[in-house]
């Protein structure tokens, strides 16, 4: 069963629940009130959950910052509160979490989640019907392929990552190596992102790369044994092999896996998709050694330009770095304080609208994306938003892609 956490001053943790019949239709802030509800809906609990936690610290960092910096002045100061729901482990437990948070939250104004894109595109039915405006990280080409007028995608799309993930890594081991790469084995599982981006591949993207395709592994997570996918990707003989798995546990066993067989990354370059695999977590169980030259494909990583954040987010959470979910979690507040801003009301509709007029470069909330740039277009997605790439590097994943973000080239092995 999920659970309603609310966050208020330092952090500290709130039990009550909403009672009596909730209406779905937004509140006007009244003058007397002092906050602006904001929701965060993330896998707290499962298999995912690692991910949830690193949204979570961002979110609770960024809050902080907003209150501390005089909340929302356009309200005269008011503080911008947290309400906090876990998805659990299926889309179904995300949807039912979602329907609670607009039953027993009338008073929210926006929200952001719900990282697994087959959680946000069963959320997201929810609150397009509560005409919330909703941020996310998720992946996933559906999620803004609806026609839903709520939904704001900051990250590049499944699909936009498929097109540019196979050219810049064949280009960057070209450029380490002279030698070009023209084998890749895929394997990944059947959850809404991996299918997106797999869909593309298969259709277009291989050709386009003149990439030859030796094997291509599908299932179900979580991930029981790769023992025998790994034997045929093996007998492919491939030159590089892309992981889309989910979630830590699955990519532990893969790397575990291929290092048993002989396939380290001295042997095999590997290239992992999403910030799953750049979790302080992943580093833990999997070891330096296995991780070592894992490039990873992502849609953001912090760069120079918020360094400030960066150390302070590693001094107040103990992690050793600000990475990709609690990097899209912080922007994410601070996108959808700079929109309640805009709009002068804590009013649902007002504040779609304020997000939708965003049109910022190289400041505010916009300085969190490599690109600079924070506006969305028609569809809701984020305009200029374009694939990352970082690499495992001495226990620690190390930006190399784009040229705005990178601090070091990029390690291929040479082999024969």
């Amino acid at each position: 069963m999920t659970n309603r956490i609310s966050i208020g001053r330092r952090d500290a943790l709130g039990l009550g629940l909403a009672t009596g019949a909730a209406s779905l239709a937004p509140r006007r802030l009244r003058a007397q009130e002092k906050e602006v509800k904001i929701a965060m809906l993330v896998p707290l609990s499962g298999p995912w959950a690692r991910q949830g936690i690193l949204e979570q610290m961002g979110a609770r960092m960024a809050i902080d910052d907003v209150n501390n910096a005089g909340g929302i002045k356009a309200l005269g100061g008011a503080r911008l509160r947290l309400i906090e729901y876990d998805t659990g482990d299926s889309a179904e437990k995300a949807k039912d979490a979602a329907q609670r948070m607009i039953a027993q939250e009338p008073d929210l104004v926006g929200g952001f989640g719900c990282w697994l894109s087959t959680f946000t595109l069963a959320a997201t039915e929810v609150t397009e019907r509560a005409q919330l405006p909703w941020l996310t990280l998720s992946y996933s080409d559906l999620i803004t392929g609806r026609g839903y007028k709520y939904i704001f995608q900051s990250s590049p799309t499944a699909d936009s990552q498929a097109e540019e993930l196979l050219p810049n890594v064949v280009e960057l081991a070209e450029k380490a190596t002279g030698k070009r790469p023209t084998k890749v084995a895929f394997i990944g599982d059947n959850s809404a992102a991996p299918v997106s981006f797999m869909k593309a591949i298969r259709e277009h993207v291989l050709a386009n790369t003149k990439l030859t395709s030796v094997a291509d592994e599908v299932y179900t997570p979580p991930l029981a044994d790769s023992t025998t996918m790994v034997q045929r990707i093996r007998a492919g003989r491939p030159d590089f092999v892309v992981f889309q798995s989910t979630n830590v546990p699955d990519d532990k066993l893969l790397v575990d896996k291929f290092a048993e067989m002989g396939l380290s990354g001295a042997k095999l370059p590997k290239v992992g998709g999403g910030g799953h695999w750049c979790v302080p977590e992943l580093l833990k169980v999997a070891g330096a050694e296995n991780l070592e030259g894992v490039l990873v494909g992502l849609a953001n990583w912090p760069g120079k330009a918020v360094e400030d954040v960066s150390k302070r987010f590693v001094e107040r959470t103990k992690e050793p770095w600000f990475g990709h979910d609690s990097v899209f979690a912080y922007a994410h507040v601070m996108i959808l304080k700079e929109a309640v801003e805009r709009a002068g009301a804590a009013e649902r509709q007002k504040v779609a609208a304020g997000i939708r007029q965003l049109d910022m470069k190289n400041e505010g909330p916009a300085l969190f994306f490599p690109d600079g740039t924070l506006k969305y277009d028609e569809k809701g997605r984020r305009v200029g938003a374009k694939l990352c790439i970082v690499q495992w590097q001495s226990g620690r994943p190390v930006p190399v892609h784009p040229e705005s973000i990178a601090a070091s080239k990029v390690s291929w092995p040479k082999v024969s």
